[in-house]
C-alpha cells in the first residue's frame, strides 16, 4: 500500500475524484492519508470529511517564513509516511524543501496542453487566445510554475460559442478520468 498526501486549495472535485476511484477499488494499493490545505474555507474540507480524512490546515500568514511553513507541512507528511504529495488544485509554488524530500515524487494536474498557459486562469488564457484545442497535464512538480516534466496530456476542442464555465466542465471532466489514471500508472 501506497500512502500518499493529497493537497488541495479550493473546491476539491479532482481530490474527490482520487477519493471516489479508491472507493471503488480503481486504485487499490493507493492510501490518502489526509488532505493538505492553505484555506481554511475550501470546500475540500467538506469533502474530506466525507471520506473520514483527516485535514491539515496551513496557512503561510501563521509562519515567519515559507521555510518555517513547509517544515511544518513536512513533520506531518514524515509522521503520516507519506511517500508521493498529489497537488490537486494546490494554488502555492512547492519550495525547495519539500521539492528536496519528495523529488520525482510530486505529482500535479493543471488545466491546459502545458507548456501552454501556465498559473492561474488557464482556462481563461486558452478561450481569450482563439485556440481551437485545449486540455489537462499531469505533470511532475518542480520549482517552476507548471514547468516540471510532463507525464500525460489528454486534449479537448474549445468550440466557437463555449464559455469558461463550459469549457472548465470539460476540461473537468478529462481531468477526473486522467489523473487517477496516470497516479494508478506512475505510483502503484
Amino acid at each position: 500500500m501506497t500512502k500518499i498526501a493529497i493537497f488541495a486549495s479550493g473546491s476539491g472535485s479532482n481530490f474527490e475524484s482520487i477519493m471516489s476511484k479508491i472507493k471503488q477499488g480503481e486504485l487499490p494499493n493507493i492510501e490518502v492519508t489526509s488532505l493538505y490545505t492553505d484555506q481554511v474555507n475550501a470546500y475540500c474540507i467538506e469533502r474530506a470529511r466525507k471520506y473520514h480524512l483527516d485535514v491539515h490546515i496551513n496557512e503561510l500568514k501563521n509562519f515567519d517564513s515559507k521555510a518555517d511553513y513547509e517544515r511544518k507541512i513536512i513533520e506531518w507528511l514524515t509522521s503520516e509516511k507519506v511517500e508521493w504529495i498529489v497537488l490537486a488544485g494546490y494554488m502555492k509554488l512547492i519550495g525547495e524543501n519539500i521539492l528536496r524530500a519528495y523529488d520525482k515524487r510530486i505529482l500535479n494536474i493543471h488545466p491546459s496542453l502545458l507548456p501552454k498557459y501556465k498559473g492561474k486562469d488557464a482556462i481563461g488564457q486558452a478561450l481569450a487566445s482563439g485556440d481551437t484545442i485545449t486540455g489537462s497535464t499531469v505533470h511532475y512538480v518542480d520549482s517552476g510554475m507548471d514547468t516540471g516534466e510532463i507525464i500525460e496530456q489528454r486534449q479537448c476542442d474549445i468550440y466557437p460559442d463555449d464559455n469558461k464555465s463550459d469549457l472548465e466542465e470539460r476540461i473537468k471532466a478529462i481531468e477526473h478520468e486522467l489523473y487517477p489514471e496516470v497516479i494508478s500508472k506512475i505510483i502503484q
